[in-house]
């Protein structure tokens, strides 16, 4: 299998693309990643992910798709660069969605839709994002119900809100695998959407209704701890489930890790879901 590539899209400098286990990751810092998100779709690569990664065919195809992969944990940074294909640095989506609105605070031709979190707190996060942006940059914004991904009708609802809304980005925050899949199966319908962002539970963060762990345990990679702490019922099963990551990522080191049957981005030659991003060159 391939480990590292070379990759590149017209206007932007070339960058390396690091696989971890069947995932491949962006070596991008967080202001060239805005940068890059003009146009396609960002997902954030933590453990949990990894977990679905070799389990569910859907959310693969959802990874395939993907324009940008960051690396959205510690562990995944420093795994790569344990394995020998380092990347530039953690670019967690708590950091890139910030990053993004207040880059185009003052680009009338990008506009957002906040999608996620419970009823009200979407609504929330646009009201602080606007006030500090100074203009009315985040359109619309809607907390869907628990069954949402599951409901014809309020799927078909919340696509014609983003179509009326003329949003150019959405932020879609339901946890993995529901947003990714999600974004992935109807981005089609929503063709004056330019940018997908799966972002987990950014929306809450954007909107203070939960507070991010200090900065010190987000350098040293223990968000997951204050995390456990503080929303024990939420997070419990899938920080248990990152056990499996670590086996996982030794056997990828020792070169005995083998992929799940189903195609997935990291045993695919395409070099990205992405038909403008064009592969340079590959090792392994």
């Amino acid at each position: 299998m391939e480990n590292i590539r070379q990759v590149a899209r017209a206007g932007f400098n070339p960058w390396q693309r690091s696989r971890l286990l069947n995932a491949w990751v962006d070596s991008l810092t967080i202001a060239e990643i805005v940068e890059r998100l003009d146009e396609g779709t960002l997902f954030t690569l933590n453990p949990d992910h990894i977990y679905h990664l070799q389990r569910n065919p859907d959310f693969a195809a959802a990874y395939r798709s993907a324009t940008l992969v960051s690396s959205d944990s510690k562990y995944v940074y420093w795994s790569l660069g344990l394995i020998g294909r380092a990347i530039k640095q953690k670019s967690s989506g708590s950091d890139i969605v910030p990053a993004y609105w207040r880059h185009h605070a003052n680009n009338p031709a990008v506009s957002i839709f906040l999608l996620g979190a419970k009823e009200g707190v979407a609504e929330q996060a646009r009201r602080r994002i606007n006030g500090i942006a100074g203009r009315e940059i985040v359109v619309g914004a809607h907390g869907p119900s628990f069954e949402f991904v599951n409901d014809p009708e309020e799927i078909a609802s919340v696509i014609a809100m983003i179509n009326a809304s003329g949003a150019t980005c959405v932020i879609v925050g339901l946890g993995a695998p529901k947003q990714e899949v999600w974004i992935n199966k109807h981005r089609h319908l929503m063709p004056g959407v330019k940018v997908y962002m799966g972002v987990g539970a950014v929306i809450d963060y954007e909107a203070e209704a939960v507070k991010r762990a200090p900065g010190w345990m987000n350098r040293n990679g223990l968000e997951w701890v204050y995390r456990l702490s503080t929303e024990p019922r939420r997070y419990w099963r899938r920080y248990f489930r990152t056990l499996d990551f670590f086996w996982l990522v030794l056997l990828d080191g020792l070169r005995l890790y083998r992929p799940p049957a189903f195609a997935a981005p990291g045993n695919s030659p395409e070099p990205s879901g992405d038909p403008r991003v064009t592969l340079i060159s590959s090792k392994s």
